[in-house]
């Protein structure tokens, strides 16, 4: 797959924590998407002229916690924000639904997104970035994933000698997975990260919208009404605990688009980029130019 990163770093150096071996191979059923993920990595994309903020963006790619739509939430993401000056990492984390490979298929993805955070702001001097404005944009069940990172943090899963800050400046949300609730929950991504029978601690410790506090970061949402896969109700409910909870938020919803659209929404006129584009400097992330 072609995509125009500058380098791709490897996660981990040596063995790569909560694996185990097995006959898994990373694969391409359809264009644009990845399965069989076993070793993780960040592509890095660095913009031409960088904003005078340094701010960057670790972008997590949906499909459910069993493979990556990694092309248009992802590589295409990336290139679009260097349009923009912001520096951006893609994300290449493993999936929970390849058990076979991990021994903790609850913690695998959160594990290789907190040391994305740490290996980003560990090498902020390398990057020329902020290392005070690293926030996350996450697609789906990388919305999971990054909401879970924004409600989580204090709970280190990686090796971290030098007490790297693991929150997130920022969260970015589109159509993101947010509650395990039967009620509304995406019960594919439910199923992979934590079994068919999960149990009822669980399913709230992952119901993001209950693990919202002051500390939460400000967060930009971006839901279409019309989605049939993850309902809206789960922006809602996340958007409402963060009201709740005075965190600074924005949300956009569109009549709309369904879900997967990525940065290009056919069903409906205008570029969401633009709208997250304001939303950071609002926020004093990115220059208001």
């Amino acid at each position: 797959m072609n995509t125009n990163a500058q380098t791709v770093v490897p996660l981990y150096q040596g063995k790569i924590p909560n694996s185990k071996p097995c006959k898994l191979s990373e694969s391409e059923p359809a264009p644009g998407r990845i399965d069989g993920i076993i070793t993780p990595v960040l592509y890095v994309y660095l913009p031409e002229k960088q904003d005078s903020a340094k701010t960057a963006v670790i972008i997590c790619p949906g499909g459910g916690y069993a493979r990556l739509a990694i092309n248009h939430e992802g590589h295409q993401v990336a290139q679009e924000l260097n349009k923009k000056g912001i520096t951006a990492f893609v994300l290449k984390y493993r999936q929970p639904k390849n058990a076979e490979c991990v021994e903790n298929t609850e913690t695998v993805a959160l594990m290789d997104a907190q040391q994305a955070i740490k290996l980003v702001r560990d090498n902020a001097g390398t990057y020329k970035i902020n290392p005070e404005k690293v926030g996350v944009l996450g697609f789906s069940a990388g919305g999971h994933l990054t909401a879970t990172l924004g409600t989580h943090y204090s709970n280190s899963l990686v090796d971290n000698p030098s007490n790297t800050n693991l929150r997130p400046s920022f969260l970015v949300l589109i159509y993101p997975v947010i509650s395990f609730k039967d009620s509304i929950a995406h019960k594919g991504s439910r199923e992979n990260m934590l079994g068919k029978k999960p149990s009822e601690e669980k399913i709230l410790l992952y119901s993001n919208e209950l693990q919202v506090n002051s500390q939460t970061p400000p967060t930009f949402l971006l839901h279409a009404i019309d989605d049939k896969a993850v309902p809206v109700e789960n922006s809602l409910a996340f958007f409402t605990s963060l009201r709740n909870n005075k965190v600074p938020a924005e949300m956009h919803l569109y009549q709309k688009g369904g879900h997967g659209f990525g940065m290009n929404n056919a069903a409906e006129p205008g570029n969401w980029m633009v709208l997250l584009y304001s939303w950071l400097a609002t926020n004093q992330l990115i220059n208001g130019k």
